[in-house]
């Protein structure tokens, strides 16, 4: 099986000439090398770009992490502190984040309907509602239908922790998901030297053929596709990438020696491998008592790792083609509960981005002083998502037809924050 590094260039399907090719010269059949150089070149733009989320379970406090408000009777105990951009503070529990501000957009006026986990998060991961009737891709499965390589031979898109699968897209974009970040996942290493390997699955795929031909085809055919998915990446060189052992000691601690600094480390060397899609999951932030004891655990997790990843993947020269975003499913209420903590809030909640061309060192939008609504340029979540794309290049209204023959888009609705890329 042949590797291709994210900077190793490659050829060109005759799908994607004809997609990108105007039909009228198909249909005069002018196609020339100037077409064929305009294809290449536009996806090669496209490669090397890849997303990491960084997804705060349960749905973070936004007065707790970037839209504090102290001093007032919302705010509670929490202070701000200044950050290395003049007049932008966060929350004081992330030292570390504020340092590395002039990175990041933070986005304080997101807003949504949906107040309940399950489809709060359903939503902020494929951009619709739940539906009984479809299983919806996530993003992660929609952008890298359209930027991996299938040739590719790790995962496309990659979770460290628990996340929503690639719905009607398939098996070639469901998350790979890794529960010990730092560790080779199980099952990756091969028991017997690679020839022996290859002959076992050509035993597996002659077996196999008798039920096909007795009506079990279409079964066999997806554990096929997913047993060779599967094969290329054991069999890969590149299947290290998920062991951080060989990181210096300094890298690790800067990062962090917790579950979420690993899995944010792990993430810096797939996107450097050439994964196109990875989510760090970080849970416990669903805050209804004890939040002010709470947050301070949970930022002495977070807050090193991504402040840590960021100056990472920019000393590398990743940043401008990585774009990190850190979110959960909707903020907290601005007041808090009779046992100090703060409910479900997705009238107003805050997200942040960086890298992907995305400006640093900026606020988009604003919430009300006391913190109960937006109070300029509301951000959608539609609108986030069209975002996303325009910063990787990924079409969001391109279409794709689920089970029951219904076109569906990507990303429906919504429209570029084009203050994010100013």
């Amino acid at each position: 099986m042949t590797d291709f590094p994210p900077d190793t260039p490659r050829t060109f399907s005759r799908r994607q000439v004809l997609e990108a090719v105007p039909a009228t010269a198909l249909a005069a059949g002018t196609v020339g090398l100037a077409d064929v150089v305009q294809v290449e070149a536009e996806e090669l733009k496209k490669q090397g770009r890849s997303m990491i989320l960084l997804w705060m379970a349960g749905g973070p406090s936004q007065f707790e992490t970037l839209d504090p408000k102290p001093g007032t009777d919302n705010g509670g105990p929490t202070k701000a502190i200044s950050t290395a951009v003049p007049g932008m503070q966060v929350a004081e529990y992330w030292p570390r984040v504020a340092k590395t501000i002039d990175r990041f957009s933070l986005i304080r006026s997101m807003t949504n309907k949906e107040g309940n986990h399950q489809r709060a998060s359903y939503q902020l991961h494929t951009g619709y509602v739940p539906s009984g009737s479809v299983k919806h891709p996530s993003l992660s499965a929609s952008i890298a239908e359209q930027l991996a390589s299938p040739e590719f031979a790790l995962p496309a898109v990659v979770s460290v922790g628990r996340t929503t699968g690639s719905g009607f897209l398939g098996v070639d974009y469901e998350p790979f998901t890794v529960n010990n970040p730092g560790q080779l996942p199980q099952n990756v290493s091969v028991p017997v030297p690679a020839r022996r390997y290859r002959r076992r699955l050509g035993l597996l795929g002659r077996l196999e053929q008798e039920f096909s031909g007795r009506g079990g085809k279409t079964v066999v055919d997806k554990h096929q596709k997913l047993y060779k998915k599967s094969s290329r990446m054991v069999l890969s060189k590149n299947v290290a990438a998920f062991d951080i052992s060989e990181e210096p000691d300094s890298l690790k601690q800067k990062y962090g020696e917790t579950s979420f600094g690993r899995g944010c480390l792990l993430a810096r060397r797939l996107v450097e491998s050439g994964v196109t899609f990875v989510e760090v999951v970080s849970r416990g932030w669903d805050t209804h008592f004890d939040i002010f004891e709470r947050i301070t655990t949970l930022s002495e997790q977070v807050d090193p790792a991504v402040a840590a990843l960021v100056e990472d993947l920019e000393t590398r020269g990743l940043l401008e083609k990585t774009l990190v975003v850190w979110m959960g499913e909707f903020g907290r209420t601005p007041r808090v509960n009779s046992r100090t903590g703060r409910d479900h809030y997705p009238r107003v909640f805050s997200a942040a981005v960086a890298g992907g061309g995305v400006k640093g060192g900026q606020v988009i939008g604003s919430s009300s002083a006391n913190g109960s609504a937006v109070a300029d340029r509301p951000v959608s979540v539609p609108d986030l998502f069209c975002s996303i794309c325009h910063s990787l290049q990924v079409d969001p209204r391109k279409e794709h037809l689920s089970p029951l023959g219904r076109p569906m888009k990507v990303v429906d609705g919504g429209k570029v924050v084009q203050d994010l890329f100013a």
